[in-house]
This record gives structure tokens, sequence and C-alpha cells, in this order.
């Protein structure tokens, strides 16, 4: 079950203000006597804590409850956390304030340090945004993140990802029902736009070259759209899907004052043993931009995962196999 940690007056770093900063997250398992088994995963984009737990946790998985203190967060405007839709005027709606990853990793430190009191994580582990913000753990805290993991996400987000960031945010702006943020009713068009372009980028070619998504119950890539992606949209809020977007597209571990926007001090200041895991067939995520930040974190190496489930890896079976291999060396 969600709990919740309140920070009130959160200054953002963009210079907004959040009269109340609430951060859901759970934790299971087990905080040892030692206070040094903790791993935290952070939430991807629309990802929520008990997701997190459902595709990542487990008795037979790396990150077993019965050995690890594991602390599940959700991003900010992810629904559950602090967002457009669940916060009062005047920061509600089209008037949410822009938040970062930095703001994120900031709330989810006071969170860890002064709530939960541990002092040292063993692991920071995430998937696609949850992996953005492992890097900016990695980064901004590097001398209490022991190991990285990121999967399938980067420290910086590429102008090719940004490209497709654009292309989902206009599918939302300019459905009229969208009202600049002050919609009455779920703006249904955009959402169902949003879907398609997200269902071509969120596998990979080969995946639908050889009718993979046979896997669930689809005939046709139209079908997959239509009972897959677009149910699993039009659940969700539009302005939070957009203040999430923009936190994944300014995602950038070195803008902040330790590094003042030199990328690469940002990764060399990294100290965290760090295994990075990219998926050859990732749209978002090319394995050449973690093959290029592995090269500049000290301590760390870039295995890449062969997969035309794409970025969305980590929930195919035999995918999820090998990340748990590399989490379980991390965690040795």
């Amino acid at each position: 079950m969600s709990e919740f940690f309140e920070v009130p007056n959160y200054v953002l770093q963009k210079g907004g203000v959040l009269p109340v900063a609430r951060l859901a997250y759970r934790t299971i398992g087990t905080l040892n006597a030692a206070r040094d088994n903790a791993v935290l995963i952070p939430s991807w984009y629309t990802g929520t804590d008990e997701q997190i737990e459902a595709y990542f946790c487990g008795p037979q998985r790396a990150l077993t409850p019965d050995r690890w203190f594991i602390i599940m967060t959700n991003l900010l405007a992810n629904g559950v956390s602090t967002s457009p839709s669940n916060t009062p005027a005047p920061v509600d709606r089209g008037r949410f304030p822009l938040v970062t990853f930095f703001d994120n990793v900031t709330l989810q430190h006071k969170l860890v340090t002064e709530k939960l009191g541990i002092e040292r994580l063993r692991l920071v582990v995430g998937w696609s945004m949850g992996a953005a913000q492992t890097f900016q753990w990695a980064a901004q805290y590097p001398d209490m993140v022991q190991a990285a993991c990121p999967i399938a996400g980067s420290a910086k987000t590429a102008s090719y990802n940004k490209q497709f960031l654009l292309s989902l945010r206009r599918a939302l702006e300019l459905d009229p029902v969208f009202n600049e943020g002050f919609y009455d009713r779920p703006p249904v068009r955009g959402l169902k736009a949003y879907a398609a372009i997200y269902a071509g980028w969120g596998f990979s070619e080969p995946f639908f070259r050889t009718g993979a998504y046979s896997a669930f119950d689809a005939k046709t890539h139209e079908e997959f759209t239509q009972n897959f992606w677009e149910p699993f949209f039009l659940r969700c809020d539009a302005n939070d899907l957009l203040s999430q977007l923009w936190t994944w597209e300014h995602g950038d571990i070195s803008a902040q004052p330790a590094y003042g926007g030199d990328f690469e001090a940002a990764l060399r200041a990294i100290t965290a043993r760090t295994i990075i895991l990219p998926v050859d067939h990732d749209r978002y995520f090319p394995p050449v931009d973690s093959k290029f930040e592995a090269r500049q974190i000290p301590r760390a190496e870039c295995r890449t995962i062969s997969s035309i489930w794409g970025h969305c890896a980590p929930f195919n079976p035999a995918d999820a196999a090998t990340i748990d291999r590399a989490i379980n060396e991390l965690l040795v």
C-alpha cells in the first residue's frame, strides 16, 4: 500500500513552488540493524509504486523483499504523488509548475534520509524515466549510492528522443478539448493519437514485423494499438502526461549547481559501481548513448540486451532474467 511523505512549500528548480509536495511511496522487506540493505526503485513514465512491485520485485527475483528493504517512489505528476490532476488551485491542471529530475530526487532524498533514516543506498535501479532518476541519484548524491543499474534510459535526454516527445505533446495540445490544460472532459481524440504514436516507439520494428503483438491477443498492428495502447492512455490524465513529459524532455544530470551543465563532469563524478543496460532495439535510448555514458563513469560497464521488445524489454520474462543477473552482480 502506498504511503505519503509531505514537504510544505517545496521550492522547485525552475522557480515554481508546490504548497505541499506529496511523495507517494511504498516499502517492502525489512531494514536490517546496520541499515545497509536499502534499495531504491523510482517509477517510470506513467508508472506507479504498485506496478514497480508487480514487475520488478518478488521472492524469485533479484529484488526480493526476503533480503532487501525496497523503497519504491512515484514521480511527481504521475497521478499518485503531487500532480496536476490532484492538486488544488493555484497550481492545478494547466497551472502546475515545471518539475525536473533534480526536484524529484531531492524530494526522494528527503524521504530516505529524514523519514526512513537511511544514509546509504545499496542500489538504485530503474527503467526508462526510472533509469534517468538512477543516473540523477548517482550524480546528485554520489557518496550515498553504492551501486546503480539504469535500464533502458539515459543520463541526458537526446535530441531524437525529444523529437518523439514533441510529437506526443502536439497530439494532446492540438485537440480542441484540451483547452490549454483546462478541459472539462478528457481530450479523447488527443489521447488516442498519443497512443498511436507511442505504439510505434514502445517496442520495435522487428516486434511488429514478426507479429509479436500476438502476445497481447492482437492480430494486427491496429488491433494492438486499439486493444492495448488506447485503453492504457485513456486511463491517464492529459495534464499529468504532459507534466511528466516535460520532466523527461529536460532530463540532464549536469543541469544542477554542482556541474553547471558539464555533462561529462557529472558522469565522471559518479562513484557507484554501475551496470548500464540498454536494449539494442530501443528507439528512445539507443545503446550508443549508454556506451558513451559507461566510458565516462569510472566504475561502469555497458551491457546491451538483445530483444525485439525494444524499450519494453523488462516486461518480457526472458529479458527480465537478464536484468536480474546484472542486479545480482551489483548486490553481491
